[in-house]
């Protein structure tokens, strides 16, 4: 018989920080995209934005829309599904969530100009 002693409860917060860090360190990835009106989204229902992605859990599966911006020279296909396959990666070994969509918005393109 097990013994229950509580709950673990994630803060929003810590979510937006894992797919935030997660996004950036994957090569290709320049930057977040902060086009997304963070006060005016920051709670609407279950849903939580911060710089470039907005977040929603609704029995502890997550959904997120990630704005990026990206280099000039990767292949956009590619990197986004690694985008997509890293941070349900992330979710699921560091805090236990499984994920039911990460859609990746590529906002723009950055031009590497120290190579021309």
């Amino acid at each position: 018989m097990r013994d229950q002693l509580g709950k673990v409860i994630i803060a929003p917060n810590v979510l937006l920080t894992i797919v935030r860090l997660t996004t950036l360190s994957i090569p290709g990835v320049v930057r977040m995209s902060g086009h997304l009106a963070e006060e005016v989204n920051r709670f609407l229902g279950r849903a939580y934005v911060g710089e470039g992605i907005r977040l929603e859990v609704h029995d502890d599966m997550v959904s997120a829309d990630v704005h990026v911006i990206v280099k000039s020279e990767v292949n956009m296909l590619k990197l986004g599904r690694a985008i997509q396959s890293e941070i349900a990666r992330a979710l699921s070994d560091m805090v236990g969530m499984g994920v039911k969509q990460v859609n990746v918005h590529i906002d723009n393109v950055e031009m590497d100009l120290q190579s021309s």
